[in-house]
This record gives structure tokens, sequence and C-alpha cells, in this order.
């Protein structure tokens, strides 16, 4: 597997990608970059976008992070539904817990081998390193160009036929959109802003605490709803902008101890 060259490479993950129903473009351009496969499934709610880049090294070298990075950058940029990177050889365990955490796929050489086994099962035609031989000319994808619909579908269709659909982390797991509404273009400084947010959630928490006490005199119980209320406020503001659960958490955690902390201070100053 490490003596197959990118060309081969290429044509086989396009030829692949083709039998799961997808439009293929080889060295596909963008304004920066030129992709080595752009794959595109029309569907009855949109074109789905797959960008797949691939990596033919030798087993002494690994993909490493910023190869993953680059290709989120360039998906992106395509508002593509899932990331995929192929090597012929590994990925470094920067890139593998990275790729866990973001919508990006990654086949080293022992899944495409297994994958190369499965396409050769389904197409007796073929046998061995016959999947792989070079062929002239190009598929029927081709490498014209293809201007992304603006009704380009944000998650992936469950397509039980296809390779990309089998396994853990296949490609119909594309992260799937959002049914919260993001908030309007002048409050999301506001709720991007880490102390602005302590600032809002201290403040609603204070004035939601005051509408309580109208009602009740309890100390105890406006301390404890006090703070869970600065606990669905720190977490629920930070959900609305940011769409990573890790990002949710530790900075959610941060707004709420802080906001906590300077409830505490308060109380032993006044």
């Amino acid at each position: 597997m490490g003596t197959l060259d990118k060309k081969r490479l290429v044509r086989f993950m396009a030829r692949v990608m083709e039998e799961s129903g997808f439009k293929v473009y080889r060295n596909f351009q963008t304004s920066r970059h030129i992709i080595d496969i752009y794959g595109v499934l029309p569907t009855i709610v949109g074109d789905i976008g797959v960008v797949v880049a691939c990596k033919n090294y030798d087993d002494r070298w690994e993909v490493g992070l910023d190869v993953l990075k680059e290709m989120e950058m360039v998906g992106k940029t395509l508002k593509a539904s899932k990331i995929v990177v192929v090597t012929t050889s590994y990925f470094t365990n920067s890139a593998i817990n990275y790729a866990s955490r973001r919508n990006i796929k990654t086949i080293d050489k022992d899944g495409l081998m297994v994958l190369a086994k499965k396409f050769s099962a389904q197409h007796s035609e073929y046998g061995g390193a016959a999947v792989y031989d070079d062929e002239e000319g190009e598929p029927a994808g081709g490498t014209g160009e293809y201007t992304p619909s603006p009704e380009t579908a944000t998650s992936f269709p469950q397509t039980s036929s296809s390779f990309f659909s089998r396994g853990k982390g296949s490609l119909s797991r594309a992260k799937r959109s959002r049914s919260i509404s993001l908030p309007s273009t002048e409050l999301k400084p506001l709720l991007t802003n880490t102390v602005s947010l302590i600032i809002i959630v201290f403040a609603l928490s204070t004035l939601i605490t005051y509408f309580i006490s109208m009602g009740y005199t309890n100390t105890a119980i406006l301390g404890v709803a006090k703070i869970l209320i600065s606990a669905v406020l720190s977490y629920g503001l930070v959900l609305l902008v940011e769409q990573d659960l890790t990002k949710t958490l530790s900075k959610g955690t941060i707004v709420f101890f802080v906001s906590l902390l300077i409830y505490v201070i308060l109380i032993i100053v006044l």
C-alpha cells in the first residue's frame, strides 16, 4: 500500500465515491487551494459536499494536525458536510484526537486496505492491486467546475449502500445542523466575549433572583436559585454561539464560576 502513488490513490477514492452516488471532481480548485477530490451528492434537501485529501506518505511519515486544520478551512469555505483525509501511512495521536472532536473522518493505511478489500469483493472483475491500476482519461466526474448550491445541505443522509456509511466515524455521521436559532449579529459579539458574558450572566441572575425574592424571603432558597440560574445562563448563552461541545463546556464553566466568585465577593464586602 505504501507504494501506491498519489494519482492511483485519488482515482481509487474517486471510484469508491462514484459507486456511492457522488458526482466527483478531481483536482478541484478554490481561490486558495487545489483539493484532491470534491464529491457532491444531490439530494432533495440540497447538494451534499464532501472534501477528500489523499496523502501518499511513506510509513515513516505521519499525517499531522496541520493537514487536518487546513482541510477544515477548505471544508468551511465550500460548506462541505464532511471532511475526509486518506493516507497510505498513519496519523499522529494529536491528529486522531482532533479528528474525533471535529467533523473529520480519517482513513489510514489499515483502513484503506479494508476499504480496498470491500471494494474488490463487490467488484469481482477486479482483484487485489488491480483496483489501483492507472487509467487513462478522467472519470465521469472529471475536473470540471462546480458552484455549490445556495441550498447546500448541512447534514449527511443515511446511505446504507455507500462505503462511507459503514462503521464508526462514517460519513453519514456528519455534524447535524443546529435547531437552536443563532442570535442576531448585534448580540453575537457580546455573547462571544467572555468578559461581557460574565457581566450579562451576573446581571441577569441578580435580576431574576430579585424578582424571586419578592415571593420568598428564605435566603437559602434564594442562594440556591441564584446558583442554578447562573449555571443555566452560563452554559445556555455559550451554547447559542458555540457549536463545539468542548468549547461550550469549558467557556460555560469559566463564566459560571467567575460570576459566582463575584457574587461571593459582593456578599463579603456588603
